[in-house]
């Protein structure tokens, strides 16, 4: 295998041991082209320095970490101290419970994914009975791992025959939905419209889960930056391309009538439904006024 792990441990369910490692899930670098910082004047590179104020710029070797316990006042921590803290716990995968899949909002997901896979031989049978446990009762696995040097809550989750370990958000970390549900509108919204609005979601719903396609929406702002970037090094000139022209919607409901014959028209033709892109509901009533005050002007 190319990728290299990046932790190593195991994941503990009970009495029950399965060594693993985990490998980042994210491919290297996002697929993303990375611009550097230049001067505007000479394009020369932009430097960023670690300096002491007053022995000046330090070596990587030079630097340790250390607490601040007073004003200017500093206490050493070496790596190797943390280290004689951590338990064997620590190096575990800890499962608190096992839950079913609807038991997290993704909003608690941060991001990060880790594949799990048995280290070596000996994992291989517990690492397999554990998947094919978890496929069957239809439950992930909640629990908590020191990673990256802090406790985090993590939910692993069976993948095919692959673990996946997803990190969390504490609760804490998170802002609660109370804080901005006084902003969210309360809306009495007339049935015609609602029953046009869930025609228009059904026909832009796959016919089921396997016939969506994730892997045919690509980063296009990269592909158009890579082509950007190659044009300028062949010294030809950028051309904006011609902007796609958005339909002027009057109302919600015109906007609701106008996208659902179009999706019928696509479903008709066997086609995958359009990126139907519907004015806001303000666009809406900001156009719909404008169309008044014109009306008012013109008699």
């Amino acid at each position: 295998m190319a990728s290299r792990s990046v932790w190593s441990g195991f994941i503990r369910f009970s009495l029950v041991a399965v060594p693993v490692k985990a490998f980042t899930a994210a491919a290297s670098g996002g697929g993303e082209i990375s611009l550097n910082q230049l001067h505007k004047d000479c394009h020369s590179r932009i430097q960023y320095k670690k300096t002491c104020p007053i022995h000046g710029e330090v070596k990587p070797d030079d630097i340790v970490s250390g607490y601040e316990f007073d004003k200017g006042r500093y206490v050493v921590i070496d790596p190797e101290e943390v280290d004689k803290l951590r338990t064997p716990a620590d190096k575990a995968i800890n499962v608190a419970a096992f839950v079913t899949p609807d038991t997290f909002d993704p909003r608690y997901f941060n991001g990060k994914h880790y594949y799990l896979l048995p280290d070596g031989p000996v994992g291989q049978k517990s690492y397999a009975l554990l998947v094919k446990a978890m496929v069957e009762t239809g439950r992930y696995a909640f629990a908590q791992v020191v990673f990256s040097g802090k406790e985090q809550v993590v939910l692993v989750r069976p993948m095919g025959h692959l673990l996946v370990m997803s990190m969390l958000a504490y609760e804490q970390e998170m802002k609660s939905t109370s804080e901005f549900e006084p902003e969210a509108p309360q809306i009495d919204v007339p049935k015609a419209e609602v029953a046009m609005a869930k025609s228009l979601i059904d026909l832009m719903s796959p016919a089921d889960a396997g016939a969506f396609d994730y892997a045919a929406y690509r980063n296009t702002y990269t592909d158009k930056l890579t082509q950007l970037i190659e044009a300028k090094m062949q010294g030809k000139e950028i051309v904006a391309p011609p902007a796609a022209e958005v339909p002027q919607v009057a109302n919600l409901m015109e906007a609701l009538q106008q996208s659902l014959a179009a999706a019928k028209k696509t479903t008709a033709a066997g086609a995958k439904p359009p990126k139907l892109n519907a004015p806001s509901v303000t666009a809406a009533a900001a156009a719909a006024g404008a169309k008044q005050a014109k009306k008012r002007k013109s008699s």
